[in-house]
């Protein structure tokens, strides 16, 4: 009789399920992460990064020895129908403004870099190929009621197996 009780009350609280109409708040916030087609090269004083950012082409330059980021420096952009000298947006960052967006590609781009005496050629290609999209699975309510009501019957035959196999125990002794 006790098990049919505890059976009962698992099979109750799946009766007690929330379901679709009500408005319980605003739903959870799905989070999404996006990141640019960038590419990096190193030379023999410089090392570059290069993102495409929106409009633009950001190259980040540091110096290679110590990674100290290379401010004052010109930097000539050419490849991928791009050609023309960033301009400095920050200490070390660069920017160049894009005319067009670029194809999904990979672009080889060359890029001069010339800070002081130091001078040095870089090649970089940048993938713009667009990346298969994968969806996201949701659960539905009704498929949590499945996998719950299949837990809640395997914990009620456990149970019940385990009252048989108790009173077979106490019959044979």
């Amino acid at each position: 009789m006790r098990h049919i009780a505890t059976v009962a009350l698992l099979l109750a609280v799946f009766a007690a399920h929330g379901h679709e109409g009500e408005d319980h708040g605003a739903p959870p916030v799905t989070p999404t992460t996006r990141i640019d087609p960038r590419a990096s090269a190193s030379g023999e004083g410089f090392e570059v990064v290069a993102a495409l950012e929106g409009g633009q082409l950001v190259v980040y330059v540091d110096r290679l020895a110590t990674n100290e980021p290379v401010a004052g420096a010109r930097l000539d952009i050419e490849g991928a129908g791009l050609k023309g000298v960033a301009r400095e947006a920050a200490p070390g960052t660069y920017a160049l403004d894009l005319a067009a967006p670029l194809a999904p590609a990979r672009h080889a781009l060359t890029i001069g870099v010339e800070a002081g005496d130091e001078v040095d050629l870089l090649a970089v290609t940048l993938d713009t190929a667009v990346a298969a999209a994968t969806a996201e699975y949701v659960h539905t309510p009704g498929e949590w009621q499945v996998w719950g009501l299949a837990a809640a019957l395997l914990a009620a035959a456990g149970m019940l197996g385990f009252g048989w196999r108790r009173k077979r125990a106490a019959k044979e002794a």
